[in-house]
C-alpha cells in the first residue's frame, strides 16, 4: 500500500518509515530536509508543507497519509513559520489529498491543545475542553479543525493523535538535546531561559550555578516539582501505527503518550545517580510545569500498551552517555 509520511526526517517520522518499509509498503517521505534515504519502495519529497507543487507530488498515488511533520518553536519570533508550516502546511496538503480521493488520515496533533499547566481537571482526557496557551498548541488546534473539515468534505476518515512530549531514551542524559538539555542540566537550562527572557528565571538558576555542571530539580515558586508525560519514541510509533492500521480508529482522537507522568522529584536524583553529577534544586516564577493526561481512550479501543518506563528510559540513557564518553 502507499503511504506518505510527512516529517519523514524527524525522530518520530523516521522510524514509522523504517517499520512501513519492512513490513513491503511504498512509502513517500515528505520533510523540509532530505533523509538520504535509497530503499527501495521509498520516494522522498523534500520541500515545504505549503508548498502546493511539493504537496501535490508528495500526495500522488498515496492511499493513506500520516500528517507527522510540524515546525515546533515557542518563540515570540518564530510565530509566522509556525502558522504557516502548520496551518497553511495542513491545509494546503489535505487539499491535494482531498483532490486524489486519498483513504486514511493520521493527524500528529499535541497535547498543547489543552491548557495543560491550568487544566479544568486531572488527568486531562479527550473531552477535556480545547484552551492552547501556546502559539505552537493553537496551530495544532487549527489544524485539527482542518482535518475534520477535510473528513466532512471530502469524506476521508481520519484519526487525531494528541502526541505527548516525546524523546528518544539516548536523549534524556545528553546535555546537548534540544528538549532535555534545558529541561534537566543547569547551565542549558540558564541559556534558554535568557533566550526566553525570563529574567527573574534566569536570576534563581544562577543563584544555585556554582560554575560546576550540574542537573537541576525545577520546581514551582510553591515548591512544587515539575511533573509532565514523557514517552520514549518507540513507544509513539506503535501507537501510530496502532491507529493507521485500526478501522476503529476512523473518525477518533487519542491521547498518545505514556500512561503515568513522570515526578522530577523522583526521576531527577535517579538521574544523579546514573550520572555521578550534582543535583541543584530551584523554584522557579509562576506555576510550573504539572499535569497528566489519560491515554485510557487508546488503551481500551486500540490495545495500545507502552513499554518503556521513565526508569526503563533512564537507564538507557545512562548506557548512551557513558558510551558517549568512552567515544569522546
Amino acid at each position: 500500500m502507499a503511504i506518505l509520511v510527512t516529517g519523514s526526517a524527524g525522530r518520530i517520522g523516521s522510524r514509522v518509515v523504517d517499520l512501513l518499509l519492512a513490513a513491503g509498503h511504498a512509502v513517500t517521505g515528505f520533510d523540509l530536509r532530505g533523509s538520504g534515504r535509497r530503499e527501495a519502495g521509498y520516494r522522498e519529497i523534500v520541500g515545504a508543507f505549503d508548498d502546493r507543487e511539493a504537496a501535490r507530488e508528495a500526495v500522488k498515488d498515496a492511499r493513506q497519509i500520516l500528517h507527522l511533520g510540524a515546525f515546533m518553536s515557542w518563540l515570540a519570533c518564530d510565530a509566522d513559520k509556525l502558522f504557516r508550516a502548520n496551518v497553511d502546511g495542513t491545509r494546503v496538503l489535505l487539499e491535494e489529498a482531498a483532490k486524489v480521493r486519498a483513504g486514511r488520515i493520521v493527524f500528529a496533533s499535541s497535547g498543547e491543545v489543552y491548557p495543560e499547566n491550568v487544566p479544568d481537571y486531572l488527568p486531562v482526557d479527550e473531552d477535556h475542553p480545547l484552551k492552547p496557551r501556546s502559539a505552537y498548541g493553537l496551530s495544532k488546534q487549527v489544524g485539527e479543525e482542518i482535518v475534520r473539515f477535510t473528513e466532512r468534505s471530502a469524506g476521508i476518515p481520519a484519526t487525531i493523535l494528541r502526541f505527548s512530549h516525546t524523546q528518544d531514551a539516548s536523549e534524556l542524559l545528553d546535555e546537548t538535546s534540544f528538549f532535555s538539555g534545558p529541561r534537566f542540566f543547569l547551565h542549558p537550562k540558564i541559556r534558554q531561559q535568557e533566550g526566553f527572557g525570563n529574567a527573574m528565571a534566569v536570576a534563581a538558576l544562577k543563584a544555585i550555578d556554582d560554575g560546576v555542571p550540574a542537573l537541576v530539580l525545577s520546581r514551582n515558586e510553591s515548591g512544587r516539582p515539575f511533573r509532565m508525560h514523557i514517552t520514549d519514541t518507540r513507544d509513539m510509533v506503535e501507537g501510530i501505527l496502532l491507529a493507521l492500521e485500526s478501522e476503529k480508529a476512523a473518525g477518533r482522537t487519542y491521547n498518545l503518550g505514556a500512561t503515568a507522568p513522570v515526578d522530577f522529584a523522583q526521576a531527577l536524583p535517579a538521574m544523579a545517580r546514573a550520572t555521578g553529577l550534582p543535583l541543584k534544586t530551584v523554584d522557579l516564577p509562576g506555576s510550573g510545569v504539572f499535569y497528566e493526561t489519560s491515554n485510557a481512550r487508546i488503551r481500551a479501543e486500540l490495545g495500545f500498551a507502552p513499554q518503556w518506563t521513565i526508569e526503563r528510559m533512564i537507564a538507557e540513557a545512562a548506557a548512551a552517555r557513558a558510551a558517549r564518553a568512552k567515544a569522546a
